[in-house]
C-alpha cells in the first residue's frame, strides 16, 4: 500500500501495465516490485524446484524470487528481475515457473514429494531408458526447474558495443562514488560514473538521513546536477559494470531503452561498454545477508534494508502491520522509520540479549525467530 507523503516518484504521472493479464496502476518512478506492493500483491512467483510460493524480498538487483518475463512476441525478454525493471505505460509483464497459473501451480505438489526429491535426484533416477532421455525426462525436469523461455522467434531488437577511456572509473553511485568523482572531477581528470541503478544516489534515496540540512536524496541530486554540469564527467546510470580485465580494462553493460514504451528503432536495447581506465574506485556500497529460519522466504518476508528502500523512495510498504526480527541497530532503524510513517509494529524481536534500544512498540531483547 502507498504512505502518503513518502516517495521520490512522480504521483502526477500514473502508469499503467499488466501483470499476469491484470491492470496494475503505478507511478513515474516506479519498479514493477514497488508498483506490485503498491497494488498489495504479495505472491509474485514459485520457488525453482518445488514451486514453493515467492515474495518479493529485496529492492535491487540482488532479488532471488521477483523473476519475470517482460515484452510480448519476439520482443519477450524473460528472467528480469521486477526490482530493476522500471514500468512504462503499456509494459506487459508475466510470472514466471508456474502452470497453468500463479494462484494456482499444479507443480507445487513437488513439495509434498520434497523428501523424496533429494539434491541431483534426477541423476540417478531417470536413467532408463535411456531413449527417454532427451524427449521426455529432460524437457519435463526442465519445465519443472523452470526459469523464464524465449520467444523462439528473431530478436527485433538491436545491441550496441562501445568504447570509452577515462582518468578514473568510479563504480557506483552512492555517497562514496558521488563524492570520489566529485573531488576527482575538481582535480581536473576525466571521469565516467557508472550505476547500475536508474537513479544515482545509491542508498540515499533509501533513507531519511539529511547531509548539510537537506535530505540525503535531494543532496543526492543535486551532486549527480552538478556533476551532469561538467565537461570531464561521463554518467553511466543503468549501466552495470560486469568485470574487471588486464590492463585497466573493464566490462559494463548499459540498458538503455529497457525503459522505454515505444522503443526507438535507432537506439539500442543494450549497449556493451569497453572502458579503458588508468584508476578505478569500487565505491558499490553493500548487500544486506537474510537471516537463516525455517520458512524465512515466504510472500511477505522482507530485508530491513529493502523495506526502508520501499518506504523512503517509493512510498510503499508491503502490510499495515510488521513483524521485525534482527540482530543490529540497522534492523530497529527500519522499525522506528515504519512506525513514524504510521505502520503498527507487531513486534520487535532482537536476538543480541543487551540490546540498548527503546520504541513504542513491543521489543523482545535475547529472542529469536525459529519459523513462520
Amino acid at each position: 500500500m502507498r504512505i502518503a507523503g513518502y516517495g521520490q516518484i512522480d504521483r502526477a504521472a500514473q502508469v499503467k501495465f499488466s501483470f499476469d493479464g491484470t491492470a496494475v496502476h503505478g507511478f513515474a518512478g516506479d519498479t514493477v516490485a514497488s508498483a506490485l506492493l503498491a497494488n498489495d500483491i504479495r505472491l509474485v512467483g514459485r520457488s525453482f524446484k518445488y514451486h514453493r510460493p515467492r515474495g518479493i524480498m529485496t529492492a535491487g538487483s540482488e532479488e532471488p524470487n521477483a523473476m519475470m518475463t517482460v515484452g510480448t512476441g519476439a520482443a519477450t525478454d524473460p528472467n528480469v528481475r521486477a526490482t530493476v525493471q522500471e514500468i512504462f505505460d503499456g509494459l506487459v509483464v508475466q510470472s514466471q515457473n508456474r502452470w497453468p497459473s500463479l494462484n494456482f501451480d499444479i507443480l507445487s505438489v513437488n513439495d509434498l514429494a520434497a523428501p523424496f526429491l533429494s539434491a541431483g535426484f534426477y541423476y540417478k533416477t531417470f536413467m532408463w531408458p535411456k531413449s527417454f532421455w532427451e524427449k521426455v525426462y529432460e524437457p519435463f525436469i526442465r519445465r519443472a526447474a523452470g526459469l523464464g523461455t524465449l520467444s523462439m522467434q528473431a530478436n527485433p531488437d538491436k545491441y550496441d558495443r562501445a568504447f570509452a577511456h577515462c582518468d578514473l572509473l568510479v563504480i557506483g553511485a552512492g555517497p562514496s562514488g558521488l563524492m570520489a568523482a566529485y573531488t576527482a572531477a575538481l582535480a581536473g581528470l576525466d571521469v565516467i560514473l557508472a550505476d547500475e541503478d536508474f537513479v544515482m544516489g545509491g542508498r540515499l534515496n533509501s533513507e531519511d538521513d539529511d547531509i548539510d540540512g537537506q535530505s540525503g536524496a535531494v543532496w543526492a541530486a543535486d551532486m549527480v546536477e552538478q556533476l551532469g554540469a561538467m565537461a570531464n564527467v561521463r554518467l553511466m546510470p543503468r549501466t552495470t559494470v560486469t568485470g574487471a580485465y588486464d590492463q585497466g580494462t573493464f566490462g559494463a553493460v548499459e540498458r538503455v531503452s529497457h525503459h522505454m514504451g515505444a522503443r526507438d528503432k535507432t537506439r539500442p536495447l543494450e549497449c556493451f561498454w569497453r572502458i579503458s581506465a588508468k584508476r578505478a574506485i569500487l565505491a558499490a556500497g553493500a548487500l544486506e545477508r537474510t537471516v537463516a529460519f525455517a520458512n524465512n522466504d515466504r510472500p511477505g518476508i522482507m530485508t530491513a534494508s529493502a523495506v526502508r528502500s520501499y518506504l523512503h523512495r517509493y512510498g510503499v510498504v508491503g502490510g499495515d502491520r510488521v513483524a521485525i526480527f534482527g540482530n543490529n541497530d540497522n534492523a530497529f532503524k527500519t522499525a522506528t522509520d515504519l512506525a513514524k510513517a504510521g505502520v503498527h509494529i507487531s513486534a520487535y524481536i532482537d536476538s543480541r540479549p543487551d540490546a540498548q534500544i527503546t520504541g513504542d512498540f513491543p521489543i523482545y531483547r535475547g529472542a529469536e525467530v525459529y519459523d513462520t
